[in-house]
Parts: structure tokens; sequence; C-alpha cells
């Protein structure tokens, strides 16, 4: 790992010190930030993801480049503040994907952090040194963002539990941005009772209600797409839902949602995938792309293609696509009772094996990125709260199966994921 050296004195990391940081580590670098205050976080330690400030040091968004041309942040990121204030301790500064954009976990620069699960196979991006610290027991939890999965798919593939709130009911401020219309604070955790305390802190609330359910919605679409190896573990787990919430629980098509018009099975997402992928990449290149063409920085081979789709994009679509987006909302708004949650798997695979996708990431040779894209938009488009909760597994590979709650009704959520 990389020595923090005193607190304000960081300096800059060069990109050939990169190599330095050891394979397979969750930390780009090891910190201790006493806590400032007492609450219900008291003796609970975490770590925040490299795209989160912390005072006095750098935040390198998993790119040695960046790291270098950056200064350090004077003051923590809010959502840190509000740990601390609570009485969690930071302990240290966990490795991202560059600049946050993959789901899968291998930063050419920094490695891959170990997925103690499944060591052969990647922990998901771009959180992934948040949720493998957490899977490793280095810390009781750990600060993420979730743009388009960033939490959830690592949750699902090391085994740990994992939140993307409602989007703008967390603060982002201190968060290096990256498409903000989806951007989130997300929280991985060693069990439901601790992702239920971070998250109150953070969403201030005061105590996380015990309410029961309405109508569960298994979503056909999710589970059509999914690979039948994921569908078979997750059944049992389907099945104690229907014995916990009795009668409630029922298959439901997208199209009784969107209202769209009936299509060859799986193309519903996929529709859902195409709206969230211009706004993301048109995003992408307004928050990154001024400093991308002026620093001229050396990226791994994934994300050198990934910003090469970002600067392809015919950006007249973006007006389409954001109607679209409103749409959805309004469309899930309607359809979502305030107690109402959705059921599907968090990821439509197995975590894929190391070095298997690589640049391939979103090309025709793969089809991961646009089937686990699908599965990560609706929560994206209709600015909902998810958890993957760590229910199953595969020949030993963890496989996450998440529940998604309307609008604001995150706290509701977590009382019902602390039941199941």
């Amino acid at each position: 790992m990389v020595a923090g050296g005193q607190h304000g004195t960081e300096g800059g990391v060069r990109p050939k010190e990169a190599a330095a940081v050891e394979e397979g580590s969750a930390f780009v670098q090891e910190i201790e930030v006493d806590p400032t205050g007492s609450g219900p976080l008291n003796g609970l330690t975490f770590a925040a993801k490299d795209l989160i400030d912390i005072g006095g040091y750098k935040t390198g968004c998993g790119n040695p480049n960046w790291r270098y041309t950056h200064p350090p942040a004077t003051v923590n990121a809010v959502c840190v503040e509000q740990l601390l204030a609570a009485g969690a301790r930071c302990v240290g500064k966990t490795v991202t994907d560059e600049l946050a954009f993959s789901l899968l976990g291998e930063n050419h620069f920094y490695g891959t952090p170990l997925n103690p699960r499944a060591p052969d196979r990647v922990p998901g991006g771009s959180s992934s040194g948040s949720a493998s610290a957490v899977a490793r027991g280095l810390v009781d939890f750990a600060l993420g963002t979730d743009t388009g999965g960033s939490v959830r798919v690592p949750a699902s593939n090391c085994g740990t539990w994992g939140l993307r709130p409602s989007h703008g009911f967390i603060s982002v401020a201190g968060v290096n941005p990256f498409a903000p219309t989806f951007d989130t604070v997300g929280i991985l955790a060693s069990s439901a009772v601790v992702l239920a305390y971070a998250a109150a802190v953070l969403l201030g609330q005061e105590h996380v209600p015990h309410e029961e359910p309405g109508t569960v919605h298994l979503l056909r679409e999710a589970f059509s797409i999914a690979d039948p190896e994921v569908r078979r573990v997750l059944d049992p787990s389907v099945e104690r839902l229907g014995h916990l919430f009795g009668g409630r629980l029922r298959e439901t098509s997208l199209r009784e949602i969107d209202g769209e018009s009936e299509e060859p099975e799986g193309t519903g997402l996929r529709r859902w995938y195409d709206t969230y992928c211009v706004l993301q990449w048109a995003e992408i290149e307004s928050c990154l792309g001024p400093w991308v063409a002026a620093a001229d920085p050396t990226f791994g081979p994934e994300t050198e293609q990934n910003f090469e789709l970002v600067k392809n994009l015919d950006r007249r679509r973006v007006r389409r696509a954001a109607q679209h987006r409103e749409e959805y909302f309004l469309k899930l708004k309607a359809f979502l009772g305030p107690n109402d949650l959705l059921c599907m798997p968090t990821t439509p695979a197995l975590a894929p094996l190391k070095g298997t996708i690589g640049a391939r990431g979103h090309a025709a040779a793969s089809d991961y990125y646009p089937r686990t894209l699908s599965l990560t938009s609706v929560a994206g488009l209709g600015r909902l709260p998810q958890v993957s909760l760590p229910l199953a597994e595969s020949g030993g590979v963890p496989v996450g199966l998440s529940l998604l709650a309307a609008n604001g009704r995150d706290a509701f959520l977590l009382g019902v994921v602390g039941r199941v």
C-alpha cells in the first residue's frame, strides 16, 4: 500500500509511481481520521472511495495523471463529515476504476482489488476497493459512488450489502462529478444492520422505520435476461420472499410500468439501457472532457476505449433521451405505491473472471455491459433507492438479489431489507 504521509502534506503520485501499489490491495492509501463527534456509529470503521474528498489528501480518482495534476482537498466531503460526526473512524481511501468509468474493478495502474469470495474473479467496479475492504473485514462499511451500478455490482460480486440511494438524497458535495444527474454516494456494508445505521446518518434519519411492504413486483424482463445459473440460485431467495410477504409477491412485466408496445423478450430493458447510456456519456464528456483534452492523460486500455465512445456520441440524441428519462421516471412514480417494491437480480451474470472482458467492455464481443446496465438503469432513470442483498451463491461465487423502492422511500426500503 502507499503510505499516507502527514495529514495535509501528501504530495503528488506521478504515473510511474503507481506501480508501487500492491496488487490486490483494497486501499490506494491508508490514513487515520478520528471521529469528530459521538453517535450511532461509535466504534465503527469505514473507508472512502478515492473519488471522495478527505481534507488534506489528494483525491486521485483512480488515475495517476489526475492525482498529479490536482491539489489536495481542503475539507472533507459532506458525507465524510456526517460519518465522522456520528462516531465513525476513517481508515483509508480505496481503489477505484479510472475516473469511475467501469463496472469491472480492474485498474490498469493500481491493480485489481481482491474479491475474497471469488479470488479468480473481478470485484466489480467502480467501487472495487470499497467492496473488497468490506468483504475482507478490513472495515465495517465503506463509501462508494454509484452512477450506473458502481456500488450495486461490486456488492453482488463480493457478497456484501450495498445501497444506492434515491438520487439527490445524500450529498455529493466533495465527490468528483461523473454524470451528475445519475451520480450518488452509496454504501457497502458487512451486514444489514451496519448498512442501516450508516445510511440513516447520511440520509438524516433518526431511525429506520419498520413498515409492511405493499406489492413486491418480480420484474419479469430483469429475470429473463439473467443467465440460467443466476436465476437458479436466486430461486430459493425469491421463494423465501414469498413466504415472508405472502400473496404480496407477484410477477410483473416492464410493459405494465412503461406502457410500451410488446416486443421480443428482453428488448424493453434495452430501451432503458440506450436512454441511460446517451445521457451518461453526454454528461461524462461535459464533466471530464475538458480535463482529458487539456491534460492528455495516459489511460488503461478499457478507459481509453470508454472515452472514445463518449467522444463519438451524437449529442443530438441527448434531447430525446432526456425526454425518455422523464417519461420513465413519471411512469415509475405513478406505478409504485409508497410501500411497493421491485425485485430483480442485481447483475445478470456471475462476476467475470479476471482479464476476460478488459478493453472489450462495451464491444459487441461481450454482452456483459449491455445486460448489466439494462438492470442497473432502472434505478438510475427512476431515481429509485436500491439495495443489493447477498442472499445466494453459485459454486462459491456470490450472487446478489436487489430490492428497489419508490423515490425517496430509502428508509422504508432499509427497514424491509433488515427483515429479509
